[in-house]
C-alpha cells in the first residue's frame, strides 16, 4: 500500500517543450503563388499590348522567383518563426506594381521606368535580408532612440534647400539621382516614437490633472515632445508643402500614444491639432490650397471649357473599370498624366482590374497592417508593441491617405502607394519595413529559451 501510495504521488514527468510551428513550408508556398501571378501578369500585358508574349518574361519570372527564393531562405535561417504571411504579401504587391508600371510604360515610351522599378525592388530585397540576417533582437534599436530621430529632422530639412518638384520641396536631385529623404524618416521617426513613449508610458497615462471626459492635462515635461511633434508636423507642411508627409507624422505619434496610454482622448486631441494646423495651410498656403479646390470641385476645369484635370481623369478611371475591370492593358488610365505611374496608380488598378481587384489588392494592405497589429500584440516587452504597432500604423495610413486621395474622399497628396507607385525611395522603405516586421513577427512566435538567450 505505502509502495503504492508512492507511486502515485510521484510528479508526472513535464511535457515536451511545445514550440510554436515555423511553418516555412506554408511561406514558400504563397511565394510561389505570388511569383505566378505576378509573372503571368507580365505575359498578359504584353499579349494585349502587342499581341505577343514579352521577351522579358522569362528573365522577368525567373529574377522574381531568385529574390523570393532569396528573400525565404534568409527568414528560413535568421527568423525561423516568423509570420508566414508577411513576406508573400509583400512580393505580391511588389510584383503587381511591377505589372502595371510595365502596362503604363507601353503608352509612354520616352519615359520607361519598369526596368529602373525592377532594380530599386532588387535593391529592397537585398536590404530586406541583410536586416533580418544583421538584426538579431528588435530591442537593439531602442538604444539609439535620440541618433534617430536627429537623422529623421536631418532628411526632413535637408529637401527644403532644394528646387520644388511638382510644387512640393520632398525630393533631392543630384547628380541626375533623386531620392525622397521624407520615405526613410519615418521608420526612424518610429523607432524614436517607440522608444519615447516605452520609456514614458507610466507618466503619460497616470500623471496630470484630469480635465473631462478622461482627458488629462500633463506636466510640461511630458507634453512638450508632444506638442513638438504637432509644430513639426505643421512646419513640413508649411517648408515643404506636402500634406501628405505632415499627416503621416502626426498620425503616426497619435496612434502610438493611444496604444501606449490607452486613452482614447489622445486620438481627440490629435484630430483637433491636425484639423487646426490643416485647415490653417490649406487656407493659406498657395499650393496646398489648389489641391483642397481640387477636391472640393474636381469637375471645375470641364466647366471652364479646360478638359478633366488629374483628380476628374482619376474618377473617370474608376468609373470606368466598373465590377471587372476593362482588363490589363485595356484602360485609359494614361490619360492622367505625369503622375500616373505614381501618385495616381490605383486608378490604373481599379480601371483595369475593376472593383473586384482593387478590392483584392487593398485586403492585401489591410492583411499585411493586421499581421503587424498581431505581431505588436503577441511581443512581451514595450518597446516591440510599439514599435510593431508603429511600422504597420505608416503602412495603413499611407493607404489611407493615397486611396482616399485618388477617389476624392481626402484632398489630394503627393505620397507613393507601397510596392504599387513608381519610386525607388519608397518601395526600399517599405521593404527595410517589411524586415522589422518580420524580426518582430520572429520575437513575438519565437519560444521563451530562446528570446532569453538572446
Amino acid at each position: 500500500m505505502t509502495a503504492l501510495t508512492a507511486k502515485v504521488a510521484e510528479p508526472a514527468p513535464p511535457p515536451p517543450d511545445a514550440r510554436a510551428p515555423r511553418r516555412r513550408g506554408v511561406e514558400l508556398t504563397l511565394l510561389t503563388g505570388a511569383v505566378l501571378i505576378a509573372a503571368l501578369g507580365h505575359v498578359h500585358v504584353g499579349l494585349a499590348t502587342t499581341g505577343h508574349v514579352p521577351r522579358s518574361a522569362a528573365r522577368y519570372a525567373g529574377g522574381l522567383a531568385a529574390a523570393a527564393l532569396l528573400a525565404h531562405l534568409a527568414v528560413r535561417r535568421w527568423a525561423p518563426y516568423a509570420d508566414p504571411v508577411v513576406l508573400p504579401i509583400a512580393f505580391l504587391l511588389n510584383g503587381l506594381g511591377l505589372v502595371l508600371i510595365q502596362r503604363l510604360d507601353v503608352t509612354t515610351p520616352a519615359h520607361l521606368t519598369a526596368d529602373d522599378q525592377l532594380l530599386w525592388s532588387a535593391l529592397g530585397v537585398a536590404l530586406f535580408v541583410l536586416v533580418v540576417a544583421r538584426l538579431r533582437d528588435h530591442r537593439v534599436l531602442q538604444r539609439y532612440a535620440y541618433l534617430s530621430v536627429t537623422a529623421a529632422l536631418a532628411l526632413m530639412l535637408v529637401p527644403v534647400f532644394f528646387p520644388a518638384v511638382n510644387g512640393a520641396h520632398i525630393w533631392i536631385r543630384f547628380a541626375g539621382f533623386s531620392f525622397q529623404p521624407g520615405e526613410f524618416a519615418k521608420i526612424l521617426l518610429a523607432v524614436f516614437f517607440a522608444s519615447y513613449l516605452a520609456a514614458n508610458r507610466t507618466a503619460l497615462a497616470l500623471t496630470g490633472r484630469t480635465l473631462f471626459w478622461k482627458l488629462r492635462l500633463l506636466p510640461g515635461r511630458v507634453l512638450g515632445p508632444i506638442l513638438a511633434i504637432w509644430l513639426l508636423s505643421v512646419g513640413v507642411l508649411v517648408l515643404e508643402r506636402d500634406l501628405g508627409t505632415s499627416l503621416l507624422f502626426f498620425g503616426l505619434f497619435v496612434i502610438m500614444l493611444f496604444t501606449a496610454t490607452g486613452r482614447i482622448g489622445w486620438i481627440a486631441i490629435g484630430l483637433v491639432l491636425a484639423g487646426v494646423g490643416a485647415y490653417a495651410v490649406g487656407t493659406f498656403e498657395p499650393h496646398v490650397n489648389s489641391r483642397v479646390e481640387d477636391w472640393l470641385n474636381p469637375f471645375a476645369s470641364i466647366e471652364r471649357g479646360e478638359g478633366p484635370g488629374q483628380l476628374a481623369q482619376s474618377l473617370f478611371s474608376f468609373g470606368a473599370g466598373g465590377l471587372l475591370g476593362a482588363g490589363l492593358g485595356h484602360g485609359q488610365s494614361f490619360l492622367i498624366g505625369f503622375a500616373a505611374k505614381s501618385d495616381f496608380i490605383l486608378a490604373t488598378a481599379g480601371e483595369e482590374l475593376g472593383l473586384v481587384g482593387l478590392t483584392a489588392i487593398l485586403l492585401l494592405y489591410g492583411l499585411l497592417v493586421a499581421r503587424g497589429f498581431r505581431a505588436g500584440l503577441a511581443l512581451r516587452d514595450p518597446f516591440g508593441r510599439l514599435l510593431a504597432t508603429g511600422l504597420a500604423s505608416i503602412v495603413a495610413l499611407q493607404v489611407f491617405v493615397i486611396a482616399g486621395g485618388v477617389t476624392g474622399l481626402i484632398p489630394l497628396t503627393g505620397m507613393a502607394m507601397p510596392f504599387l507607385a513608381q519610386g525607388g525611395s519608397s518601395v526600399v522603405t517599405n521593404w527595410i519595413i517589411v524586415a522589422l516586421l518580420v524580426r518582430l513577427g520572429d520575437s513575438a512566435r519565437s519560444p521563451e529559451p530562446r528570446e532569453a538567450a538572446a
